[in-house]
């Protein structure tokens, strides 16, 4: 059945999805990128730089730009996605809002061109030719086995839900007006060239997306062209705009995104409610009665104030010496909302066969994440 995902980054709403399939064949391109693990896998993405240095100057902190002159990795970043792909994936059977959306930056401001049931081939080119439109694929892994590959290990890696989106872009247009996403970005440039501008975070490690008028966000911390083979990082809260400029060919890029609502702030949220649960249990002031009428008060009174004052340094006390924290729905979404491995041929998984299987339950078969931008 389909699954309804958390929007990814630029989107509000929920759009229901359909399951990924396990396809029949290997991929077709050697990959540059080393998969034989999580960790080796990530190393290779962000190669030259050291994992210990990104995580130690840069992630939460600030951009990482990284343009390399690759030829053989230009060349498996534009057998990612394609424009050419664009016929073969309408027959598929693409649905406006939930698998493509059809847009522009016009004045600032974002315009929707989205019609109305499926996409069609010739429309979705009229639009991008004449229109100038930018073509927003939502969840690519559902279409592109590499993208699958590529998305489950990253899961692995960081322990948090992963999700993408595909930006196809003409010449001397943009697509987004300047906006922040709520989601750790990761940018790969696969075809073409594209004009990056970054600002200043005014809500840094940000927990919404919102789009920054022009006259707010003051002038770039970074002015740059990303070429097929490049990747760009940046934090949650990162002011960006994009455009392919004039002159130039298409532009398409891929957006990854992780560690949406996987803050401290989110985890306790999550967990707390389950050790006050457990704490109550034994702790016969927990079960106390309020005063009568507090929840009449539009204030809160100071007596009460110092009271959930004490109760929490109670929790905080009981806290150091438990080895378990439930947790309410943030180990829930992870697991249910997850991609299975990659899986190849007869279901087995690439590296470790026989882990994954066709049959496996329907829930694993779901992607559920963000993205961005």
């Amino acid at each position: 059945m389909p699954k309804k995902v958390k929007p990814t980054g630029d989107e509000n709403e929920e759009e229901s999805v359909p399951c990924k399939q396990v396809k029949e064949e290997l991929p077709n391109t050697l990959s540059v990128l080393n998969f034989d693990s999580p960790s080796s896998f990530f190393e290779s993405l962000i190669s030259p730089i050291k994992v210990e240095t990104f995580f130690k100057e840069f992630w939460e902190q600030k951009p990482l730009l990284i343009q390399r002159d690759d030829p053989s990795l230009a060349a498996y970043y534009q057998s990612l996605f394609s424009l050419s792909d664009l016929r073969s994936l309408c027959s598929q059977g693409l649905y406006y809002g939930r698998d493509v959306n059809v847009c522009r930056c016009i004045g600032g401001k974002k315009k929707v061109l989205n019609k109305d049931g499926k996409a069609q081939f010739l429309q979705l080119r009229k639009d991008f030719d004449q229109k100038r439109a930018t073509i927003q694929f939502h969840q690519p892994q559902r279409f592109k086995d590499e993208l699958w590959r590529i998305q489950e290990k990253l899961e692995c890696y960081f322990g948090s839900l992963v999700g993408s989106n595909v930006y196809m872009t003409p010449a001397g247009s943009q697509g987004l007006p300047p906006h922040y996403d709520d989601v750790e970005v990761f940018i790969l440039q696969l075809e073409g060239r594209k004009r990056w501008r970054l600002y200043s975070p005014t809500v840094p490690l940000a927990r919404e997306y919102s789009v920054e008028p022009e006259d707010r966000i003051g002038t770039p911390t970074h002015d740059f062209l990303l070429k097929p083979g490049d990747l760009l990082y940046f934090p949650r809260g990162t002011i960006h705009q994009a455009e392919t400029p004039s002159g130039l060919a298409h532009s398409i890029h891929l957006t990854i995104s992780t560690y949406q609502n996987n803050s401290w702030g989110d985890y306790l949220l999550d967990s707390i409610s389950g050790l006050v649960f457990d704490i109550a249990k034994e702790d016969v002031a927990l079960r106390t009665g309020m005063p009568r009428r507090m929840l009449m008060n539009v204030e809160t009174p100071a007596d009460v104030t110092r009271k959930l004052s004490g109760f929490l340094r109670t929790l905080a006390d009981q806290l150091e010496g438990r080895k378990e924290l439930l947790s309410s729905d943030m180990k829930k979404d992870f697991v249910m909302h997850r991609l299975p491995p990659f899986c190849v041929g007869n279901g087995t998984e690439s590296m470790n066969p026989g882990y994954c299987s066709k049959d496996m339950p329907v829930q694993f078969l779901l992607q559920g994440l963000p993205l961005s931008s």
